[in-house]
Formats: C-alpha cells, sequence, structure tokens
C-alpha cells in the first residue's frame, strides 16, 4: 500500500462520509465490462466541480490490492451486480494525481520526471529484485513486472490535462508529458502490462496535426458522453429527490443550476446543488473555481461575432458550432467556434449534439456572464443594455407605442438585412430587446406548453422581485396587437402559468412584413 501503488480507499471513505453523497458506483459495472480489451481505455473529460476527483477515487478503492473495500460498497449499486466480487480489490493499481505532482514537484519542468520517480520507487518497493536499478522508465518497469511476474495493472490518472492547460506554451513540457502518455499507453507493450486505464480531467486528449497522441482512448466529453452521460453530475431525478429531502423548491434549482444537456439527460452541477441543498443560498457558486479568470482572456480575443453571440446567448438564444476543429489545447484557437468548444469543456457553456448548437446552461453560468461584461464594460453592449432597459420600463408601464418603438429600432439594429423577415430572426429579436430583464427575470422560456399551443415567450421574475410581473409575450405576423392579445385569452396560454401566484402582463407584438412596422398591446391579467 502506497501512495502512488495499490493505495487504501480513504479518499473515497471521505466522499461516502459527506451529508449529501450519490451513488454513481454503477460506473464499476462498466469498467468491469471493459477490463482486459480495447475497451479498457478511457477517458472521461469534464469541467471542475463534477466530481472528477470523487471518480477516480472510487475505482481505487473497488480495484485497489491495497486495501479491503467490501464493507464500503456493501450498500452501493454495484455490491448487487454479478461483477462485484469478481473485481473488488483484485488488481494491481497505479493513481497518478497530475495536479497534485505538478505543485509538489514547484516546476513544470520537473513534473514528469518527479511522477516516473516517486512511482518506481513504490514499484521498487511493491515488486522488490524485479526492477532493475537501470530502468528509469515507467513503461520500462511496468513491462519488466509483467514479463517476470504476468501480473497486470490498472493506471487511474486524475487531473490528467493539468501541464497540457496550465504549461500550454511549453512545448518541452508538453512532449516530455505526450511521450509518457504515449509510452503508458500507446502500442502493443502496454496491453501486456495493462488491465485498464482511466484519465479524468477537463479537457480531451490533445490532438496533433488532427490526429490524437492517444487515439485507442475512448473519449467521453461533455460533446459527446455516450452512455456515461448519467455519471458526469446529478441527474433531475437525482435533484428532485434531494429538493424534496432538504425542502428546496425544485423548480428553482432547476432554473439555477439545469442546462447540461447530455444524451438527452438534464445533468446538473453536484458542486453547486449540494451548496444550495445544504446552504439554501440560490446564487454563483461558479467563480470559486480557478476557471474563472482563464476564460476572460478567451472571450478577449474577440474572434468575428463572438461578442454578438455572447449577447445572444445571454437573452437565452442557441448559437449555431462547430465543434470539430478545436485541437484541445489552450493556444491553437483559430476562429470563435474553436472558442465557443473550449468553454462548453470548462462547463462555461452548454452543447446541444442533435441541433449543433452551443448555449448557456443555466441562471448560475448566466450571471458569471454578465460579470464579465460588466466588468469589461463592452461598447456592443452597452446601448443595447440602456435601450434594453427603456423597453422593459415601458413594458412595465403598460406604454405599447413605446415599446413597439424600442423593438422597432433593435429589430433595425441588431439583425441583418438578410434575415430581416425571418421568423425566427423576429423571435431572437424579442429575446435581446429584453436583455435587460435577466437582472430581474429567469431566461425566458420558448414555446411553453399552453392550454391550446405554446406561448412564444414567458419571463418569469427571480423570486428576490416578486413585486415585478410574469410576462407573457406572444408574437404575430401580419395581423394585429390586439389579435395576438385576443388569441393568448382564447387558447388559454395562460394556463402555463396556474402554478404562478404574481401579477401577470400579457404582450402581444405584430410585426407587419411588407411595412417593416411593429405593433404592441399590453395587459394585465386579472
Amino acid at each position: 500500500m502506497g501512495t502512488y501503488v495499490n493505495p487504501n480507499n480513504s479518499a473515497f471513505q471521505v466522499a461516502l462520509n459527506s451529508e449529501i453523497y450519490i451513488d454513481k458506483t454503477e460506473l464499476l459495472s462498466y469498467t468491469n465490462k471493459v477490463l482486459g480489451s480495447k475497451e479498457g481505455l478511457i477517458c472521461n473529460s469534464r469541467p471542475r466541480r463534477f466530481g472528477k476527483s470523487i471518480t477516480a477515487d472510487m475505482l481505487v478503492a473497488y480495484y485497489s490490492k491495497g486495501c479491503d473495500s467490501k464493507k464500503m460498497f456493501e450498500d452501493c449499486i454495484i455490491s448487487k451486480k454479478d461483477s462485484f466480487l469478481q473485481h473488488l480489490n483484485k488488481y494491481n493499481v497505479i493513481r497518478i494525481d497530475v495536479q497534485w505532482c505538478y505543485t509538489t514537484a514547484r516546476l513544470a519542468e520537473t513534473t514528469v520526471s518527479y511522477i516516473e520517480e516517486n512511482v518506481l520507487k513504490e514499484l521498487e518497493e511493491a515488486f522488490p529484485d524485479i526492477v532493475p536499478d537501470n530502468i528509469k522508465s515507467l513503461p520500462d518497469a511496468l513491462a519488466t513486472i509483467n514479463k517476470v511476474t504476468g501480473q497486470k495493472f490498472i493506471i487511474i490518472i486524475d487531473e490528467w490535462d493539468s501541464l497540457i492547460r496550465d504549461e500550454a506554451e511549453n512545448t518541452k513540457v508538453q512532449d516530455e508529458y505526450i511521450n509518457l502518455l504515449r509510452g503508458l499507453f500507446k502500442g502493443s507493450a502496454p496491453t501486456e502490462f495493462l488491465y485498464l486505464a482511466y484519465l479524468t480531467g477537463i479537457l480531451p486528449i490533445k490532438k496533433i496535426k488532427t490526429q490524437s497522441a492517444l487515439n485507442n482512448f475512448d473519449e467521453f466529453t461533455m460533446l459527446d458522453t455516450d452512455l456515461l452521460a448519467q455519471y458526469v453530475g446529478f441527474t433531475e431525478n437525482e435533484v428532485r429527490d434531494l429538493c424534496q429531502k432538504y425542502n428546496r423548491n425544485f423548480d428553482e434549482v432547476k432554473r439555477w443550476y439545469d442546462g447540461y444537456l447530455l444524451k438527452e439527460e438534464h445533468i446538473y452541477n453536484p458542486k453547486a446543488v449540494v451548496s444550495v441543498m445544504l446552504r439554501g443560498n440560490f446564487k454563483s457558486y461558479w467563480s470559486m473555481t480557478g476557471t474563472y479568470e482563464s476564460i476572460i482572456p478567451l472571450i478577449e480575443m474577440d474572434f468575428d461575432g463572438l461578442k454578438e453571440d455572447i449577447i445572444r446567448m445571454l437573452s437565452g438564444e442557441a448559437v449555431e458550432i462547430d465543434v470539430s476543429s478545436y485541437q484541445n489545447d489552450m493556444v491553437t484557437f483559430k476562429d470563435k467556434d474553436d472558442i465557443l468548444t473550449v468553454l462548453i469543456h470548462l462547463g462555461y457553456l452548454a452543447y446541444n449534439e442533435k441541433k449543433c448548437t452551443v448555449f448557456i446552461p443555466n441562471e448560475e453560468i448566466r450571471s458569471e456572464f454578465v460579470k464579465i461584461t460588466k466588468r469589461r464594460r463592452w461598447n456592443e453592449l452597452i446601448e443595447l443594455q440602456l435601450k434594453s432597459e427603456e423597453l422593459l420600463c415601458a413594458t412595465l408601464d403598460l406604454d405599447s407605442d413605446i415599446v413597439a418603438e424600442i423593438i422597432e429600432d433593435i429589430h433595425a439594429n441588431y439583425v441583418s438585412v438578410i434575415q430581416y423577415n425571418n421568423e425566427n430572426s423576429l423571435s431572437s429579436v424579442l429575446s435581446i430587446a429584453y436583455l435587460s430583464a435577466m437582472a430581474y427575470y429567469f431566461k425566458p422560456v420558448r414555446e411553453l406548453p399552453t392550454g391550446k399551443g405554446f406561448a412564444d415567450l414567458v419571463f418569469l421574475p427571480k423570486k428576490e422581485y416578486p413585486e415585478y410581473p410574469a410576462l407573457l409575450i406572444e408574437l404575430k405576423w401580419n395581423k394585429s396587437a390586439n389579435t395576438t392579445i385576443k388569441q393568448i385569452k382564447e387558447k388559454k396560454y395562460i394556463k402555463a402559468l396556474e402554478s404562478y401566484s404574481g401579477s401577470i402582463l400579457l404582450v402581444g407584438l405584430n410585426y407587419d412584413k411588407k411595412e417593416k412596422k411593429h405593433q404592441c398591446s399590453i395587459e394585465k391579467y386579472s
């Protein structure tokens, strides 16, 4: 039993001791299934605060020969599986936390040698008289042990991409590190001494000349979690159960922390959910992480249209994206799609795989982007913000003429001529026009199911602003604003808000395509 070789299960015990622990041990059914196969090389990347280290600790506790974990897992899901006892604490495990090694080694240039030297030292203690003194390479040592004893290893690397992210421009360190990984996992020799490899970090495996340096790994990322989606974070059912236990409003939790759509599974950030359950404060816990400052220079690169896209996403829109060109590092950014893609991996944006669109997932992350725009005082946003505030005030004052005038102005100045009469474009204009409402309202709900159809946009106020009314906005073409209000009533769109107890404004908007004119009608609902 050592720090790196065959460690104990104490780290996972800390997770089990926590007040809130969600059982994700069913993941072990999958790793048991792929042991000793070509699918046994796994890289599972996800953002900070999504339980990467807990997963690594769980794998160590289950597989390591350095501990007895039967009692630890006896109440977990995995204990009910047929493969449970077959693989429990049966393997030589090497566990490396690259971030910890990087910090302890103190210099990036010595980190790789620090890892090899310390793991080799423990291997020599665990397998005396087998590893010759002249072997200085970790892959060589593992190959030698396998050749002499026939024993294989499970290698678990946490924060595997620390050097890729933090030393992005240090090519010497990058090359040395990639070569270590290549020696451990690439080619025919590693297949002889490996049962399983599990890498967890934020970024996917680095691409070199469009080919992965470790292209034999099965990758599970925030772009494509595949069958591991439910193990990335908390699922909606798990959050719903927690809300019931801790007497939290599920709808409020959903608005603040939902939004990561992985294989049609709604995934929540575990750290944020645990914090709101224990503290009861609905706020952003995101800027407490180390990635917050790192995204500001990315956005300030301001590739063509990047800031405009962020403004659209702030207003609740989704933006088309091509995720295929990003090189999985923190240096090679060719266009705004690359920036948006890395923001997905960092957890600041969410990805819709079916529609190939990117969006701000929830209120927590939206508040972080608002902080960035305020601190940097974007020129693109300041003028729009002023008009948007004027629009919101006019709406709340029931001044329909001013509302129509401002929307017409925003439509003319923030939408291209080509898309001017596009229905989706006009719907987007409404979201952008009410951007200032984001200070008091949650992200607008599009096409909310109602009594006999779908309301175009619904704004619900945050609970700290009970004096603000809900806004139910309906859009029509070449009719009249009064007709739009009439449809809201006839089709009982208000049923969508029957659980809402505050005041409601009905906003009907009509757009005359030929004249390019807007009309508005506003009524208080009683």
